[in-house]
């Protein structure tokens, strides 16, 4: 799918990969293993699956590659602590994670919107 967007003239640099839940699971696998830098990432309700394969299969042409992390703190189906787990193993291998927590259950909330624009507008400016 990235590479359909780089023939269609998108600029690898400009595209984010975003996912809720299992997809976010996918977009932060691919993400920092892909060998092209990306734009950035968005992990929604989610975790890094995979975790103990990170250290030898991150490519380091995502290794400054924006991450905004999102979770509800009343989720039921991915837990706040196996997020937290996700994210303290990332800032540890020293990925930028902007990280926040919401008033919510394994969902998306308007605050959360907000703040994924304002996250997009700022590592998408020209």
């Amino acid at each position: 799918m990235i590479q359909n967007e780089i023939d269609r003239g998108i600029p690898c640099e400009r595209i984010v990969l975003a996912g809720f839940s299992q997809g976010g699971a996918i977009a932060l696998h691919t993400a920092l293993r892909y060998p092209q830098k990306l734009g950035a990432v968005l992990a929604l309700s989610t975790y890094l699956p995979l975790k103990s394969t990170l250290a030898t299969e991150a490519h380091p042409a995502n290794a400054a590659t924006p991450i905004f992390m999102a979770h509800g703190i009343f989720d039921d189906v991915i837990s706040l602590e196996m997020c937290k787990i996700s994210l303290n193993l990332l800032q540890k291998s020293q990925f930028v994670v902007t990280w926040r927590e919401y008033n919510m259950a394994h969902s998306v909330c308007a605050e959360e919107i907000v703040d994924i624009r304002d996250f997009l507008q700022q590592v998408l400016v020209e």
